[in-house]
């Protein structure tokens, strides 16, 4: 395979294709609600009026995001730190193991 191959492979990885559609999926989904909201209101400016009008609305909703997104790091990383620790001790053990039988 070629220099310029190489390059390109990592972008027909399975996971980099999954983002890449749920970030059209995600931009698909805010560009129909836009164009929703603006034919149901009439416009442009009565959209931009009505969002005016909610916007303390999408703020408590992005706090409750963003809340909901710190606490789930915060569960992960706590849990992959107890990977991780339990990951070292049983190489560990495996390695004391070897040396006791290996002695």
């Amino acid at each position: 395979m070629s220099a310029g191959g190489w390059r390109l492979r990592w972008f027909f990885n399975r996971r980099v294709a999954l983002a890449l559609l749920w970030t059209v999926v995600v931009l698909s989904t805010a560009i129909i609600a836009n164009l929703v909201g603006i034919r149901l209101t009439g416009g442009i400016a009565d959209w931009q009026q009505w969002m005016d009008a909610h916007a303390a609305y999408f703020l408590v909703w992005r706090l409750l995001l963003y809340a909901g997104t710190a606490w789930g790091w915060i569960w992960m990383r706590q849990r992959l730190v107890r990977v991780e620790i339990a990951a070292v001790l049983a190489v560990t053990a495996l390695e004391v193991s070897q040396l006791l039988w290996a002695g």
